[in-house]
């Protein structure tokens, strides 16, 4: 358990800053950074134990972030239209860049990156490895967002070498266990009889839950390197989207079905291999099955339904 450190969480208003905070909070001088548009977002930070620190990190301005921190943990992203590339290189390549140069006395830091940089697989059961070729997948809903990964491992990998930082670069999977994201999306779709849609069937994913999140990150920050470590940050076992909605619709009586829609240049499924970071944590603790429904039995005892799908279920992916 790390405890007595000066932490640094960017992005800590999102579904991985958050949680990674709040648990590192409880033993640690935790700053949180994130933009800070909405005050009312520092209240559960500031409650919780954690310093709040509004900063633009693709400005590089980080004249009230102090360059102290034992470790520092990067989850701060733009997700962007082709629009607005010029921005999401600001934002996600840039400042990380920026800031690790600022931070560069870390003990060990954490970048988080994403499975959209690996290359789409004819095999939709593929398990991708951290040594799979990357940078030719296009996304609808995120087109910058093959660009930016590949672009903020290249700086992350440079500043490790360049200022002698260890460093972890962590290619995110699914992630559930938010009050947001893919998963309350699918079982609100399901309750709502919104549509549903797919890449492909089956469509398969390697969901973390954030509680493996939190508890991971120790060990994580022990393997930092120098060069930089990529390694996938997945759950252990795989699963489809399509029997999702199938279990969703026994729980519920309802009769969903996941229409298979190609997206152009999109990968078909988004499983990881587990091995490098088993090798690292140990197995996860958490249970699909069992975080799903209680997932599903929350969303029907809050009675809050409406789905937001557009007629696609998007994996809320890093």
């Amino acid at each position: 358990m790390i405890s007595g450190k000066k932490i640094l969480v960017t992005g800590v208003t999102g579904m991985v800053g958050s949680p990674i905070a709040h648990y590192l909070a409880k033993d640690n001088e935790v700053w949180g950074a994130a933009r800070f548009t909405d005050p009312e977002t520092r209240k559960p930070l500031e409650a919780a134990g954690i310093k709040t620190v509004a900063v633009d990190v693709g400005s590089g301005d980080f004249s009230n972030v102090p360059d102290d921190f034992t470790y520092v943990i990067h989850a701060n992203w733009m997700r962007a239209g082709i629009a607005q590339l010029q921005e999401a290189i600001r934002n996600n390549i840039e400042g990380p860049g920026l800031l690790m140069q600022h931070t560069r006395k870390a003990k060990a830091t954490l970048v988080v990156s994403g499975m959209p940089i690996y290359s789409p697989h004819a095999d939709p059961k593929h398990l991708f490895t951290e040594s799979d070729p990357i940078g030719n997948a296009g996304y609808a809903y995120a087109p910058t967002s093959p660009y930016s990964k590949a672009g903020v491992e290249a700086v992350a990998r440079f500043c490790a070498r360049a200022f002698s930082m260890p460093t972890v670069i962590m290619r995110l999977n699914t992630v559930m266990g938010a009050t947001r994201g893919m998963f309350p999306q699918v079982i609100k779709a399901v309750l709502s009889g919104s549509p549903l849609q797919a890449p492909y069937d089956p469509n398969m994913h390697s969901p973390i839950h954030t509680d493996d999140m939190v508890w991971q990150v120790e060990s994580l920050l022990g393997a930092a390197a120098v060069p930089a470590l990529c390694v996938n940050w997945g759950s252990d076992e795989a699963t489809a989207m399509q029997d999702w909605v199938a279990k969703i619709n026994e729980w519920s009586g309802k009769d969903a079905t996941v229409e298979v829609r190609t997206l152009a240049g999109a990968p078909i499924s988004n499983p990881a291999d587990p091995t490098l970071r088993k090798s690292i944590t140990g197995p996860c603790r958490m249970d699909f099955w069992t975080e799903l429904r209680k997932t599903y039995d929350a969303i029907v005892a809050s009675g809050d339904t409406a789905a937001n799908l557009s007629g696609i279920a998007i994996p809320n992916r890093k």
